[in-house]
């Protein structure tokens, strides 16, 4: 017969379990919600959405070469940043520009646009780039790490570094840049971290553990890996976003961008296509999808309400919906338990050292596994 202290804990864990199942639900009630009313919620936005002049600042933007961080290079350059595309593929860059200047684009004003070889999938790549443009001892204004992978449908595969590809493009290698450039960043405060996230963190789950999943405790599909790589980004955004010091002038920022139709359809089921097909008028296109963005790069108010969130101690960074409001991150990512164990794996994950952000805030200089 089961002891009363067993009993009660056999309770707690079903409980758990019970409670488990009730947030990934609601996720996914909020993933079906926003897919049939983001359009009614953003229809106070113009498109494409008017920037101010932003003649003086510098972005790096990750994965522009197509779907939303190709509209966020080509209006950022066109309301005049100096607009930097760190990419995979070069080649493409250098035409999409030379397309962008043959059409006249920016109102006859030339593009301050500039490319630089990136590849997520390479962490050596990450170490490579970040020296590469730290060397400039120039300022570095805004940092948008867009560039993201969801392989839906595919079987799991590892990059040359180890990690599961997911994980690795959508939040080990952005984490990496991004606490890499802090040097920049603190050149170009105020200065800002956006990290392009998506609603469907809200069905994702962290086990710092196995972040590859390969225990088998959790059976690994393309969902599985996208949402946890995708809600490890909210978690390790709002830890570094509290341990940033205000004198640093870094905002840390979540947006996201919507339920967008972008180069991902290519991998969805030929039935899911279809769909996407169908129903256009329930998908945003590239450029909707990029209005949360810009709104978060370009927006005054975005470091005020930064420091708002870190002067009420809030478990999480700021996170901007696709209608360019205010909004709060998944129940799960108010887990500040597991937010601070996601921080201290990610770094020994990408070859840092814990106080590495505090060193590089110091101006002293720091070592990486993975070079530098």
């Amino acid at each position: 017969m089961a002891s009363p202290s067993s009993s009660s804990s056999s309770e707690r864990l079903l409980k758990k379990e019970s409670l488990g199942w009730m947030e990934w639900l609601r996720g996914w009630f909020n993933v079906i919600y926003e897919m049939l009313f983001q359009r009614i919620m953003a229809s106070h936005l113009q498109n494409p959405m008017p920037l101010p002049p932003i003649n003086d600042i510098t972005c790096i933007i990750t994965g522009s070469t197509s779907g939303i961080g190709l509209e966020i290079a080509r209006q950022l350059a066109e309301s005049g940043a100096h607009v930097v595309m760190a990419v995979r593929n070069p080649k493409a860059a250098d035409e999409l520009i030379r397309k962008w200047r043959d059409e006249g684009s920016g109102m006859g004003l030339p593009l301050n646009i500039e490319v630089m070889e990136l590849d997520l999938l390479s962490l050596e790549s990450v170490v490579r780039f970040a020296k590469a443009w730290n060397a400039r001892s120039g300022p570095l204004h805004v940092l948008i790490n867009n560039a993201g992978i969801f392989s839906i449908g595919e079987p799991q595969r590892f990059s040359k570094d180890g990690y599961e590809e997911h994980m690795q493009v959508n939040h080990l290698a952005p984490a990496l840049l991004s606490i890499l450039l802090l040097p920049s960043l603190i050149r170009g405060s105020p200065s800002r971290i956006i990290n392009v996230n998506s609603i469907m963190h809200y069905v994702g789950f962290v086990d710092t553990e196995d972040m590859n999943v390969v225990s088998g405790k959790r059976k690994y599909t393309s969902l599985v890996g996208y949402s946890s790589s995708k809600l490890a980004q909210v978690m390790f955004s709002s830890v570094l976003h509290k341990r940033l010091p205000a004198e640093a002038g870094i905002s840390v920022v979540c947006v996201s961008p919507g339920i967008v139709h972008t180069n991902v359809a290519r991998d969805l089921p030929k039935i899911v296509q279809a769909a996407y097909h169908l129903i256009p008028y329930f998908i945003f296109t590239a450029q909707e999808g990029s209005r949360s963005a810009l709104f978060a790069a370009s927006d005054p108010q975005v470091p005020e309400y930064c420091e708002m969130l870190k002067g009420d101690e809030w478990p999480v960074c700021a996170f901007i919906s696709q209608d360019c409001r205010p909004t709060n991150p998944s129940e799960e990512a108010h887990n500040v338990e597991t937010s601070y164990k996601v921080w201290e794996k990610t770094l020994e994950m990408i070859g840092l050292d814990g106080d590495a952000v505090e060193r590089l805030i110091e101006g002293e200089e720091i070592k990486c596994r993975y070079g530098g």
